[in-house]
C-alpha cells in the first residue's frame, strides 16, 4: 500500500459524499472521494493532516506528462527500482512527495518498455485514494 502525507486544503460534498483535496509534502495536491461529509466524519477539516493510500495496482504509470486522459491525480517521479517477473513488475518511484510502488503488467512493460532512472507520472484515479488520520 502507497501512503503518502499531507493536509486537506478543500472539501466539497454533495449528499454523503465529498471531494477532498489534499496537498503533499511537495505541495502537489491529489483529490478523493469519501463516503463521508465533515458533518460526519471529524478528520474532514480544512489543515487536517492526513494519509493519502491506495493500491500498487491502481497506478497509473505515463513517461508523457501532457498525456490525455482524465486523470486528475498525477504525482512525476523518477524510477528508482524495477523488478520483472515472469507476469507482472514492481515498479519504484522516488517522487518528492515520497515513494511510490506501481504493479504493471509485463506484456505492457514489454511493449512499452521502463527503464531505471526515466521519468514517469504517477497517476490514480480520485474513487481509489483512501484517506487516514
Amino acid at each position: 500500500m502507497n501512503k503518502l502525507s499531507g493536509n486537506i486544503v478543500d472539501i466539497e460534498t454533495s449528499g454523503n459524499l465529498s471531494r477532498v483535496e489534499v496537498a503533499l509534502s511537495n505541495g502537489i495536491k491529489v483529490s478523493a472521494v469519501v463516503i463521508e461529509t465533515p458533518d460526519t466524519a471529524s478528520y474532514l477539516k480544512i489543515n487536517n493532516a492526513i494519509h493519502v493510500l491506495f493500491k500498487e495496482t491502481e497506478v497509473i504509470l505515463s513517461k508523457d506528462p501532457e498525456v490525455a486522459v482524465s486523470m486528475a491525480n498525477r504525482i512525476p517521479g523518477k524510477i528508482s527500482e524495477l523488478r520483472v517477473g515472469d507476469l507482472f513488475c514492481e515498479v519504484s518511484i522516488q517522487t518528492t512527495a515520497g515513494d511510490i510502488k506501481a504493479i504493471i503488467n509485463k506484456l505492457a512493460w514489454e511493449r512499452w518498455p521502463l527503464h531505471s532512472a526515466d521519468q514517469v507520472i504517477a497517476m490514480v484515479k480520485t474513487n481509489e485514494i483512501m484517506l487516514q488520520e
